[in-house]
């Protein structure tokens, strides 16, 4: 248990501290009694809240109330001396007297157990508590990006009062509601910040001051999931844009397998699909082993996890650019259908089996590779809502399965037009929250800089913000801007100018034919 003294001697510190405080009242130096008070609070009294909360939590709360705001209230508004001292001696110490005798009266295995007591479900909470959580986390994120330029500056007193800031003033009110869903992981983070105050003072090196920040800063979007919950607008999302990808990634493997049939059927070599399935079932074991050495990497990574997410984001918005323009030169049908028979005569000149086998698994396995590196991607911003990711892949397979029954036994063409404007238009989408979601990864592990935007930018809440990549901050905004910029740059040109340029030029041939 990360805590500097023994139980005892803790309340022994607060005592001194309360006594050290009135002594510089009576000196009228209320700066030195509220540094008192908080140090009485928060460097002794935080590590007795656990013991405490298992055997009376509301007697907890009311002493927690009473030292961290009424006694800061009273020093700040310089009440007298007399009040504060009557306050102190006939409140705040009987109360931390009663609490030491019911910790130390109370049976040990109960103080070692975790707390046996009904908890909240996650979101349970009001919607004034949810707002209130969404500020003071986003107070704590610029403080402790001020802590950080601060202690880097060699401003260390200034760099202590921000991280005493942040949790004092902050994170207190969100352990309110974030408690009772949760106190083991509210105990957490209050010895991260602890320990943030204690490498403070220690003048560590700044690499371990970032990375304790970057471990509660991590935290904060925790707390924020665990007090917000999903809601209802964030998992559709989840289950649309995973619906999306396989849809997406699997249609184009679907229409080549479908063609490369039909032709073999057409000209009577039926005897290659079988191997055409070979090479798909051998696809979807290649894609299955990449899904598990991908998520054993990512497992593994550790302090660097925020990194590798980033990288898998980046990855997939550049996979998914690249796919879209490439949906883009594709909507024509009858530009599609030359790109299939040109794989087809590809295959069938040779004569080979395993050119059958091999076509079927790199049209799968192309696909199922971006899918691995797409669903992995988003898994690292839809937490909590993956039974709406896995609904949507199946939802997603199901259709797929259905598109090639519609083709293969019903014969039916599909309107191939608007399927891939419409798998370009979700790529684009995801791409851009991939985008959003990866540049504020690498913010908070301090690889690029951090310029809010509350205020101007709207603050979605953590869940809805993961699933679009909207966060306000000047990076993410000035990257997705830019991406959505090209995206429509591209589409007005290939789906509007060009079309009219060679209409033109068709109009312009016409009408030489006539002349001559």
């Amino acid at each position: 248990e990360a805590v500097p003294y023994e139980k005892e001697k803790l309340y022994e510190n607060i005592r001194e501290l309360y006594n050290e405080l009135l002594i510089a009242l009576d000196d009228g130096d209320y700066a030195l009694a509220e540094e008192l008070g908080i140090e009485a609070y928060l460097e002794n009294f935080e590590y007795l809240e656990p013991d405490i909360e298992k055997v009376d939590a509301e007697h907890l709360y009311a002493l927690e109330l009473d030292m961290r705001e009424e006694l800061r209230k009273m020093i700040k508004f310089k009440e007298s001396p007399t009040a504060i001292r009557t306050f102190l001696e006939e409140s705040i110490l009987p109360d931390l007297a009663y609490a030491q005798d019911l910790v130390t009266k109370a049976d040990k295995s109960l103080l070692q157990s975790k707390m046996d007591r009904e908890l909240k479900e996650m979101g349970d909470a009001t919607d004034d508590q949810k707002s209130g959580v969404r500020g003071e986390i986003d107070f704590i994120r610029d403080t402790l990006q001020l802590l950080l330029v601060q202690y880097q500056d060699g401003q260390y007193p200034e760099a202590y009062t921000s991280a005493r800031t942040a949790y004092l003033d902050s994170y207190e009110f969100v352990e309110i509601p974030l408690r009772a869903i949760d106190p083991d992981f509210t105990l957490e983070v209050e010895f991260q910040f602890a320990e943030l105050r204690s490498l403070i003072k220690q003048q560590a090196d700044f690499e371990e001051i970032k990375e304790v920040t970057i471990a509660i800063k991590r935290n904060m979007d925790e707390s924020e999931r665990l007090v917000s919950g999903t809601g209802t607008l964030a998992p559709a999302i989840a289950f649309t844009s995973s619906f999306a990808i396989i849809f997406r990634e699997g249609l184009e493997s679907v229409l080549i397998l479908g063609a490369i049939i039909t032709y073999l059927e057409a000209s009577r070599n039926t005897k290659y699909k079988k191997y055409l399935y070979y090479g798909v079932v051998a696809a979807f074991g290649a894609t299955a082993v990449t899904w598990i050495i991908a998520a054993y990497i990512i497992e593994i990574s550790g302090a660097n996890r925020e990194l590798i997410e980033a990288i898998a984001a980046l990855s997939a918005t550049a996979i998914l650019f690249y796919v879209s323009f490439w949906v883009l030169n594709k909507i024509e049908h009858k530009k599609w259908m030359e790109f299939v028979k040109a794989k087809v005569w590809q295959a069938t000149t040779t004569g080979s089996v395993m050119v059958f086998v091999g076509l079927a698994f790199f049209t799968v396995y192309r696909e199922g590779f971006e899918t691995v590196l797409f669903y992995q991607a988003m898994a690292g911003f839809a937490k909590y809502m993956e039974v709406y990711v896995a609904l949507g892949f199946v939802a997603g397979m199901v259709s797929l399965l259905v598109i090639f029954y519609v083709m293969r036994k019903l014969g039916k063409r599909l309107p191939l037009r608007a399927l891939f404007g419409l798998t370009m238009g979700v790529g684009a989408y995801l791409s851009i929250a991939f985008l959003g979601n990866a540049i504020r990864e690498l913010q908070v592990i301090e690889l690029m800089p951090y310029t809010g935007m509350i205020g101007i930018i709207p603050r979605l809440d953590i869940n809805l913000a993961a699933m679009t990549g909207i966060y306000p901050t000047l990076e993410t905004v000035i990257g997705q801007i830019i991406l959505l910029g090209i995206y429509l740059a591209a589409a007005s040109y290939v789906l509007v100018l060009r079309p009219k340029r060679e209409n033109k030029i068709a109009e312009m041939r016409k009408s030489r034919k006539v002349a001559e």
